[in-house]
């Protein structure tokens, strides 16, 4: 299932350029890109890991929640970086009763003990991950291969961890949370929602092999989940999804794990509006720098991020980011991405000799890098893992504002405003493509270029909508002439 290693022919190939109006944004994009060339491992015959795969340089390990992120990134590398072995490092490692473990050692490709977590288990995420690398890389055929892999996966989360309420229970460690208060937390809400998104992913899966069984069956988990968590874990009071004790009681305290429910498309609208008003509330979620990683007028709420204390985490954001999508609020998604990039771009160009980077977390209210007294190495400086979901991801989808399927052949250009902006040499697999937006004395002005047919629909939000065949070749639209 692996990615072909890249020819002589291809490593003549370039990340694609963006272009925007702010060249800052530019450059932490080109940036992002030029510090990942210092992330390519190497698997060995002992550790029987990918012989190409992306990871985290100085360290001893994999680690399933960062591998499955970087998917989410590593997709706009124009196939310069592998994408798959992201995931096939850890089907390769999967038990015969489905177990797939959270850490993996690269010396030698055994599970990791991980404190406080016997069984290793992280954010079931990998159905998420597939999904989207399909739309961006189109490949069926993998897609039918890991089905299997992840149909015993989901078996063994529920053999292992789900119990007589319908409910997973897993350890707090299992949640990649470390020292969020949630003390006494039995069934968190965030575990059980991205159980729940994992059976959304699997049914969309089955429904892109045209298995109606697989789809079937995985709605049914779907919907008896999503059920369970509004009816149990929904706290209408508070507009919010709490974490329960091990009696079925809500534990009251807002974290950021409250909006995986946003991405699983689990709250009706009356809740989802709940919800995204807390993310605008500066008193709980709309901090400065979107989003803490605890809710602001907590008590153990730290100003200094603490960790999961208040920390605005990349991964955290997107997740968000990605769930307002879900809910139509492409508008609040994008400021939210570019006031979030702004504090990154504070750090990346600091006054003074101090040398300019990124940081695995950042302050919720200020500019500058995360704290967390007595945390050796905290927070770490160029974590791309992280970071790249901020800088390329969030960069490409929502502050650009591009949507790609290669399977439908489409390309989605949302965006509130026009501005100059745009992609150019994007791959879309045997397909290179060039989006831009310019002003010309005619007016707005969107130049395409393309090696084959695609259909691009240009969304200016509130405003206009147009879905367009692009014929292989160059050409360029006016916008008023839509």
């Amino acid at each position: 299932m692996e990615e072909p290693a890249q020819t002589s022919a291809s490593s003549k190939r370039e990340f694609p350029k963006i272009h925007f109006y702010d060249q800052d944004f530019v450059d932490i994009y080109d940036q992002t890109w030029a510090w990942s060339n210092e992330f390519l491992r190497k698997g060995t015959v002992k550790s029987k890991l990918c012989s190409r795969f992306f990871n985290t340089p100085n360290t001893d390990s994999i680690i399933q929640f960062e591998s499955i992120l970087s998917t989410f990134f590593l997709v706009y590398s124009n196939r310069i970086f592998p994408v798959a072995a992201q995931l096939d490092n850890f089907y390769g490692k999967q038990e015969e009763n489905g177990a797939i473990r959270g850490e993996y050692s690269l010396k030698d490709g055994k599970p990791v003990p991980i404190k406080d977590n016997p069984e290793g288990v992280q954010p079931p995420l990998f159905a998420w991950a597939e999904y989207n690398i399909y739309h961006k890389i189109g490949n069926k055929k993998r897609i039918r291969d890991v089905v299997p892999i992840l149909e015993r996966y989901y078996q063994w989360l529920e053999d292992t961890f789900k119990d007589e309420t319908g409910l997973y229970a897993v350890p707090l460690a299992a949640t990649m949370m470390q020292n969020a208060p949630r003390k006494g937390t039995t069934y968190p809400i965030d575990f059980n929602t991205q159980q729940a998104l994992n059976a959304l992913y699997m049914a969309e899966l089955g429904d892109i092999l045209n298995d109606k069984e697989i789809s079937f069956r995985f709605k049914r988990h779907y919907f008896s989940l999503k059920s369970r968590i509004n009816s149990l874990m929904w706290n209408d009071a508070d507009g919010i999804y709490y974490d329960l004790d091990k009696n079925g009681e809500q534990i009251k305290v807002k974290t950021i794990a409250s909006f995986w429910p946003l991405l699983a498309e689990l709250p009706n609208e009356p809740r989802s509006e709940q919800l995204i008003a807390h993310l605008q509330n500066p008193s709980t979620f709309g901090t400065e720098n979107p989003f803490p990683t605890l809710a602001a007028d907590e008590e153990a709420f730290s100003e200094r991020g603490t960790g999961f204390r208040g920390s605005v985490y990349p991964p955290f954001t997107f997740m968000v980011i990605k769930g307002l999508e879900k809910h139509g609020k492409y508008e609040f998604a994008r400021e939210c991405s570019i006031r979030h990039l702004y504090y990154m771009l504070d750090t990346l160009h600091p006054e003074g000799k101090e040398r300019g980077t990124v940081w695995e977390a950042y302050l919720p209210r200020k500019d500058g890098p995360a704290h967390w007294p007595g945390k050796k190495d905290f927070p770490r400086p160029l974590f791309i893992t992280y970071t790249a979901l901020s800088t390329v991801a969030l960069m490409i989808e929502n502050i650009i504002g591009l949507y790609v399927s290669l399977p439908r052949k489409t390309v989605d250009w949302i965006v509130p405003t026009l501005e100059i902006m745009g992609i150019e040499n994007l791959s879309l697999k045997r397909n290179m493509i060039t989006i831009l937006s310019n002003k010309s004395g005619r007016g707005w002005e969107i130049r395409l270029e393309s090696e084959k047919l695609y259909y691009f629909t240009i969304d200016v939000l509130g405003r206009k909508k147009k879905t367009l065949p692009i014929p292989s070749g160059k050409c360029s639209m006016l916008i008023d002439k839509l």
